[in-house]
């Protein structure tokens, strides 16, 4: 497969991929924002996913229907999921003979979905939780139609490289947004609500409630973000599918490029799998969590530098 062909193969999935994970975080938020959560505010979660200046995000950072427009439908801001999710459109369609032509339409589809005047007027007027929803299940559809209709072969591997490397970064950045609005302060009882909030983001809630009885605790959220690998929004199940794709590709990788990557996915899977936690230290969590970070980043750039040819 050409390399421009495997990067764009790469990135619609990247892109698809934080389409999902923004939807869903700012489906919570909103909900939040209007349940029993006092003075909220979007600040924290508008540092990570804007390009607006900080004289702009404090303006706007406890309005939770002008932030949803800037985060959805800005095009001036480069991390919207509009521009998200035309990038994604513009990437498949410069691969359109190695995905299905159900995948294109799926694509199309959600572009022309974002772009519909009554999804603005949900968010600015209406019920902002529907066009959420309707945008949500359009990516639902999507991934439904790449697993069934894609064949197994290269272009797969690279779109679920791709795939499995942005959500590995969505769940700690998540996490991290959630840490950061408590100040990493978990030695006091957190409200039961930021810790909810934050498992609806990641489609967790369900399976902490069936894996752990009782009340939310700040200990167990962390470890079934960070290590729980049946849980398939984990860190640690995200980096295991991304090598289980890369292991795929050896076939037809050059030897000293594949062996750059292999080293730099499995130090980062150690990392995370011998890592010792403790919520109490907040210092020491939230360096974990940005040496995670770096290190996905790193990944993200290394394959840019050896598959795709970019410097």
């Amino acid at each position: 497969m050409l390399s421009r062909v495997a990067d764009s193969v790469f990135w619609m999935a990247r892109y698809m991929e934080r389409t999902n994970g923004m939807l869903r975080i700012l489906r919570t938020n909103y909900i939040s924002s209007q349940d029993e959560v006092p003075d909220f505010n979007w600040e924290t979660l508008l540092h990570n996913y804007s390009d607006a200046g900080a004289e702009e995000i404090k303006a706007i950072g406890n309005q939770s229907v002008k932030v949803l427009e800037h985060l959805l439908l800005d095009r001036h801001n480069g991390s919207s999921v509009i521009n998200n999710i035309s990038r994604a459109r513009e990437n498949g369609r410069a691969v359109q003979d190695h995905i299905t032509k159900e995948v294109w339409q799926c694509l199309n589809d959600y572009y022309h979905l974002i772009r519909d005047p009554q999804i603005a007027f949900q968010v600015s007027s209406g019920d902002p939780v529907t066009a959420l929803d309707s945008l949500i299940h359009q990516g639902m559809l999507y991934h439904g139609t790449v697993d069934i209709t894609m064949a197994r072969g290269e272009g797969f591997n690279y779109l679920n490289t791709g795939k499995f490397l942005e959500r590995a970064i969505l769940s700690s950045d998540m996490l991290m947004i959630k840490l950061t609005e408590l100040d990493f302060n978990l030695q006091q009882p957190v409200e039961l609500p930021s810790l909810r909030y934050l498992l609806y983001s990641l489609s967790g809630y369900e399976l902490y409630l069936k894996t752990h009885r009782g009340n939310l605790q700040a200990d167990f959220v962390i470890q079934q973000i960070l290590y729980n690998e049946h849980f398939p929004h984990s860190v640690a199940y995200c980096l295991n599918q991304l090598f289980r794709y890369f292991e795929r590709l050896e076939a037809d990788s050059l030897p000293e490029n594949y062996r750059q990557l292999e080293f730099l996915i499995g130090r980062a899977m150690n990392n995370v799998k011998y890592s010792s936690i403790n919520t109490a230290d907040g210092a020491g969590l939230k360096h974990f969590l940005q040496q995670i970070r770096q290190e996905l980043f790193g990944i993200a750039a290394a394959f840019s530098r050896y598959y795709f040819g970019n410097s």
